[in-house]
């Protein structure tokens, strides 16, 4: 009873971290922009150079460059006989 009581405990209590600390983005002043005249036309971004393995980050990391990297650390440390 004791464990799942502790693991129940440090399971909320990592849950109300995770929640608290998401919160401190969500209620934060945005900033204001800058004042213009007029409308502001926002153009396409350049994507050109975006298509590749070692750009494609969808966690934020590029994965499938990461994936290359490390599958590749082998052979760059024990050499070929």
């Amino acid at each position: 009873m004791n464990a799942s009581l502790r693991r129940g405990l440090a399971a909320s209590a990592l849950v109300g971290t995770a929640l608290l600390g998401s919160a401190a983005t969500a209620v934060a002043e945005p900033q204001s922009a800058p004042e213009q005249d007029g409308v502001v036309i926002v153009d396409q971004p350049d994507t050109g150079d975006l298509n590749n393995l070692w750009t494609f980050a969808p966690l934020g990391i590029p994965v499938l460059g990461l994936l290359d990297s490390v599958a590749g650390v082998p052979g760059k440390l024990l050499p070929l006989p």
